[in-house]
C-alpha cells in the first residue's frame, strides 16, 4: 500500500514538473511574441570612471544580457551576481553580458574584486536608466531584475524583454537545490561570507 502511495506521489511529481516545463515554453514564446522597444542609447559609468554608451556595451555582438543590481548592500544581488560569474563564458558565447547597478564606480569596482567577478560592471547612478527600465520605484529606489537588447546595424538599440528577480526565481540555482531538501522554517539566510569550519 505505501509503494502505491509513493507511486502515485512520484507520478503527480512529474506531472506537475512537465506542466512547469510547458508553462516556462509558454511563457518563453509570450515574451519573444512582445513588440521590441526602441531605447535610448544611455550613458554610464565603467569600473574605471569613464563613459560608456549602451551601444558600446555590445562589443562585437548584437544581442545583450543587462542584470539590474540594488548593489552591494542587498545579500540577495550578491548571490544572483555570484551565480552568474560560474557560468560567465556560456553566456559571453551568446551575447554580451554586463551588470548595473546605482553604485559609484569605485565601490562597485572594489566590491567586484572582493568577490572575484570577471564580467563587466556600469554605474547607473545618477542616469535615469533604471527608472526608464521599471527597476526603480518612485524614491529611486533600485529593484533587481534583467533586461535583454538588441542593436540593429544602423545601432538602434530595442528592449526585447525584461522580468524581476526574488527568491524562488528562476534565475538562481539555489533555491530549487534547497527545495529538494528536508522543510526548514523560514527562508535561507543569504550571507556574504559564511564560515569556513566544517
Amino acid at each position: 500500500m505505501k509503494a502505491k502511495a509513493n507511486s502515485e506521489l512520484e507520478a503527480e511529481i512529474q506531472a506537475i514538473e512537465k506542466g512547469i516545463r510547458d508553462a516556462k515554453t509558454k511563457l518563453k514564446d509570450l515574451r519573444r511574441s512582445l513588440p521590441p522597444t526602441e531605447i535610448h542609447d544611455y550613458t554610464f559609468k565603467n569600473s574605471y570612471g569613464q563613459n560608456i554608451k549602451l551601444s558600446e556595451v555590445f562589443g562585437n555582438k548584437d544581442e545583450l544580457i543587462l542584470v539590474h543590481n540594488m548593489g552591494i548592500g542587498c545579500p540577495y544581488c550578491t548571490l544572483w551576481a555570484d551565480g552568474f560569474n560560474g557560468v560567465l563564458k556560456h553566456l559571453e558565447e551568446r551575447a554580451a553580458f554586463v551588470v548595473e547597478s546605482p553604485d559609484d564606480y569605485p565601490v562597485q569596482r572594489q566590491f567586484a574584486s572582493d568577490r572575484g567577478w570577471n564580467f563587466k560592471m556600469l554605474s547607473s547612478k545618477g542616469t535615469e536608466f533604471r527608472k526608464d527600465m521599471g527597476y526603480a520605484d518612485e524614491k529611486d529606489s533600485p529593484q533587481p531584475g534583467v533586461s535583454t537588447f538588441r542593436k540593429s546595424s544602423d545601432s538602434k538599440i530595442t528592449r526585447i524583454a525584461h522580468t524581476g528577480f526574488g527568491p524562488g526565481d528562476n534565475y538562481c540555482v539555489l533555491w530549487d537545490l534547497f527545495d529538494l531538501l528536508p522543510k526548514f522554517s523560514g527562508e535561507p539566510r543569504i550571507k556574504y561570507h559564511y564560515s569556513t569550519s566544517k
